[in-house]
C-alpha cells in the first residue's frame, strides 16, 4: 500500500466516524513530513494542527491551509507563533494574551485551555478563572475568542469527562455568545467528545499512523 493509499484510507475511516453536521476536523501533523500534509490537501483537508512552534513555521510556509497551534506556550516563542498560526487553542495565561496582542497586526482565533484537574504542569485555566480571563481577552483587538478546548486529564472516564468539559462551556457560552466552539476529542476519544458538542476534533494518528514509526 503506498503512503497516498494509506492516508486516504485512514482519513476515509475518520470522517465516515464524524456524524454530526459542521464538525471542523484538524488533521495533527506532529512529527509527520510535510509531504503527508500536501497528501492531506489533496484530498481536501485544510486545517492542520502542529504542537512545535519550528515544525508548524516550516509546514505551513510548504502547505497552505488553515494552521492551528495547540501545544503549551512559551513566552519566548509566541512571536514566532503569530507568524504562522491562524488560530491558538492553547491560550491559559493573561501574559500570554496581552504580548500576543502586542505582536499582531492581524486578528488571530483564540480559544482558552480549560483545566479540569488544575494540574500546573498541563496547563490551562481553571472554571473559576475562565470568565476573568475571557473578559480581559474580550477588551484586546487582535484576539478573537472563538470557545474553549480541553484535553482530559489522565485517568478520567471520557464520557464523564466530557459531559463535565460540556456543562462549564454551556455556562461559559451564556456569558460570552461568541465564544461558540469547543476544541476536544483526539483519536482516542473524538466520537465521544462529538457526543457532547466537540466542534473542532485534533485527529492525527488515526490518519496519519502511529508516530513512533516516523520520527
Amino acid at each position: 500500500m503506498t503512503r497516498l493509499e494509506e492516508i486516504t484510507q485512514n482519513l476515509h475511516d475518520v470522517q465516515s466516524r464524524i456524524t454530526t453536521p459542521g464538525v471542523t476536523l484538524i488533521a495533527v501533523t506532529k512529527t509527520y513530513p510535510a509531504s503527508d500534509v500536501q497528501i492531506l490537501k489533496d484530498l481536501g483537508v485544510n486545517n492542520f494542527g502542529e504542537n512545535r512552534t519550528e515544525e508548524g513555521a516550516e509546514k505551513s510556509a510548504a502547505v497552505d491551509g488553515i494552521w492551528h497551534f495547540q501545544g503549551g506556550i512559551q513566552s519566548r516563542k509566541l512571536k514566532e507563533i503569530a507568524q504562522w498560526a491562524d488560530v491558538i487553542h492553547s491560550l491559559d495565561q493573561l501574559s500570554h494574551a496581552q504580548k500576543l496582542e502586542s505582536l499582531l497586526t492581524k486578528p488571530i482565533d483564540i480559544f482558552l485551555q480549560l483545566s479540569l484537574d488544575g494540574d500546573p504542569s498541563r496547563g490551562g485555566v481553571q472554571e473559576e478563572n475562565l470568565s476573568t480571563l475571557a473578559q480581559q481577552i474580550s477588551e484586546m483587538t487582535h484576539l478573537k475568542l472563538q470557545g474553549l478546548m480541553c484535553v482530559l486529564p489522565l485517568g478520567v472516564e471520557a464520557h464523564d469527562g466530557f459531559r463535565k468539559v460540556s456543562e462549564i462551556h454551556t455556562k461559559f457560552q451564556s456569558e460570552f455568545p461568541h465564544a461558540k466552539y469547543l476544541s476536544a476529542g483526539m483519536s482516542g476519544d473524538f466520537e465521544i467528545a462529538i457526543e457532547y458538542g466537540a466542534t473542532h476534533i485534533r485527529v492525527g494518528s488515526q490518519i496519519l499512523g502511529p508516530r513512533t514509526a516516523r520520527r
